[in-house]
């Protein structure tokens, strides 16, 4: 298998600076795109796991849409071949000490790279 073929790493990286900035901007329309629409997508939150599409929506449409800045601290993203990648990041919330980890699996579909499995936690002590 190839890992990290350049120009589908420069794909997905291009997809994962897209979430960010919308995630940071609270684009909803942009995040909802970005996550495969299926039943069997799922996001695990601070708060809240999500199962399906239409849950991951619902939650982004009734988030508050401030307080989101925040500092990426480390970005790893891994090709497999070239229809799968997975995008790890560690950030810092504008405000506070603590960072949080957020996971991504992306599978190329027929409409583009999408989010088929995510999951946000917060270290309650600081890292290195």
């Amino acid at each position: 298998m190839d890992i990290n073929l350049p120009d589908v790493l420069a794909e997905v990286t291009h997809c994962s600076d897209r979430y960010e900035q919308a995630l940071v901007s609270n684009d909803v329309a942009v995040l909802d795109e970005l996550f495969w629409n299926s039943p069997h997508t799922l996001r695990y939150g601070a708060t809240e796991n999500l199962y399906g599409y239409d849950a991951i929506c619902a939650f982004r449409a009734g988030r508050p849409a401030h307080g989101l800045a925040r500092t990426i601290l480390r970005t790893v993203i891994t090709t497999y071949g070239r229809d799968a990648a997975t995008v790890n990041l560690e950030f810092q919330r504008t405000g506070s000490a603590h960072t949080g980890r957020q996971s991504q699996t992306w599978i190329r579909t027929p409409q583009g790279w999408r989010v088929v499995a995510a999951h946000v936690s917060l270290l309650t002590t600081s890292t290195p």
